[in-house]
């Protein structure tokens, strides 16, 4: 494949005749693509830095990597240390505007999860494709808003824009306790107008999607407690159903009486017997037991992913009820640990999808319908929705995340740059 670099001038007649960028958009998009292979040396350099999320040290150099590139654009960078959370910390860069257009927060994340005995350590690359740990998740993306931003300093679309960059260092194995490792984060998006999360551009079916929605990602913990005894007198009146049973029947009525569109309540282990036991980490269960012996406990764990607030009240609601509906001679109870809230799918972030495909128009692309929220997992992003228009998936194409293969489409690193660009500028045009 050949790509021909265009000057700004032979851009815009390049382009479609219905487009209808700006003289500074048509020079964005070109400094984009003039500094193409700038951007993909920067991403080389950066998947080749392992930095695997208990890999202190190594989120930490990735964040010094990438300070000079931001000071470069007249940012000022800091480093959120968070020692209480056995986490690296936070790469945090702030570019003050005029203060009168929208405030932007960008989010992408430095850590993946190839820690540093992982045999997955280099970028390579083979034409249009590149392969590494981290390449789309989320090194890809960090890369796209780089490439942005100088395309806006080239430009001059970057001096009156308020933005604030946070890449964080633990998205892949989040810090404890939650509140405090994204703490910095939200109070982020309570600052912001608007944010953009930086993870990979959803494809499929051959087309891009845009991602106003994800759900959340929270977990819930059931245990259940019998009589135990003989057990040919399970059922009886002295004994009752054992521990196996009740958290049967829970288990069942959930699947059967709370399922809508959006929420999943995954059961990913379980156990019962007389003992059954759990870890502190809450992912390795133990149990023993005979067949003639009514179980004394039983438990299980999973997840809750709803869309909503509103729909994970009221699930965990209906959850609750029927708990307390025990069989004879059983109890039980059912706890929630809170991980990443849901990013509800708002008017505001549709409206800021709106502005992409308006873009999109501009530059000859075909528009992007919304991404099914089911379809995606949960993101930074969840953290600041409640409180700025949200738009996420804006990094590049890719695919084979979280395993050995992950691959990257380096041009699409271009493309989803120029969106941003454009995007951005014209949002530090609009009034707060």
């Amino acid at each position: 494949m050949f790509r021909i670099l265009l000057t700004a001038a032979a851009l815009a007649a390049a382009l479609p005749a219905h487009a209808q960028l700006s003289k500074a958009e048509t020079a964005m998009v070109a400094t984009v693509d003039k500094e193409s292979d700038r951007t993909i040396a920067l991403l080389e350099r950066m998947v080749n830095q392992n930095s695997g999320t208990l890999n202190l040290e190594g989120v930490r150099a990735m964040g010094a990597m990438l300070q000079p590139e931001f000071e470069a654009l007249g940012f000022k960078v800091a480093w959120i240390d968070v020692p209480e959370t056995k986490r690296a910390g936070h790469f945090v860069a702030t570019h003050k505007g005029s203060g009168k257009g929208k405030r932007m927060l960008l989010i992408a994340h430095i850590d993946t999860v190839f820690e540093a005995g992982s045999p997955f350590q280099k970028f390579v690359r083979d034409g249009d494709k590149a392969v590494g740990p981290g390449v789309v998740d989320d090194k890809g993306g960090i890369a796209v808003i780089v490439a942005a931003l100088r395309a806006m300093q080239q430009a001059g679309t970057l001096k009156g824009a308020d933005i604030m960059v946070m890449l964080t260092g633990d998205e892949e194995k989040t810090g404890d306790p939650i509140p405090l490792a994204r703490r910095d984060l939200v109070e982020a998006g309570k600052w912001a107008d608007v944010a953009l999360e930086y993870e990979n551009l959803a494809q499929e079916d051959g087309r891009e999607w845009g991602t106003v929605a994800r759900r959340s990602a929270n977990n819930w913990t059931l245990t259940a407690t019998g009589k135990t005894g003989h057990g040919g007198s399970v059922f009886g009146p002295d004994l009752g159903y054992g521990a196996i049973y009740e958290i049967s029947r829970i288990l069942d009525h959930w699947q059967s009486e709370l399922r809508e569109e959006n929420l999943t309540f995954n059961v990913g282990v379980i156990a019962g017997g007389t003992p059954a036991s759990i870890d502190a980490d809450g992912v390795k269960v133990q149990a023993s037991g005979k067949t003639n012996v009514i179980p004394a406990q039983a438990i299980a764990r999973g997840d809750l992913r709803s869309l909503s607030p509103e729909q994970d009240a009221r699930a965990r609601e209906k959850m609750q009820a029927i708990v307390a509906q025990h069989l004879p001679g059983t109890s039980a109870t059912l706890t929630f640990q809170d991980n990443t809230p849901p990013m509800a799918p708002t008017e505001g972030n549709r409206a800021l999808l709106a502005r992409v495909n308006a873009i999109n128009r501009d530059m000859g692309l075909p528009e992007m319908a919304e991404f099914p929220p089911a379809k995606r997992g949960a993101a930074d992003s969840s953290f600041v929705a409640a409180w700025a228009d949200t738009l996420a998936g804006m990094g590049p194409i890719g695919g084979t995340l979280h395993a050995e293969g992950e691959w990257l489409d380096l041009p699409s690193i271009s493309t989803q740059a120029k969106r941003s660009a454009i995007l951005m500028s014209r949002l530090a045009r609009e009034k707060r």
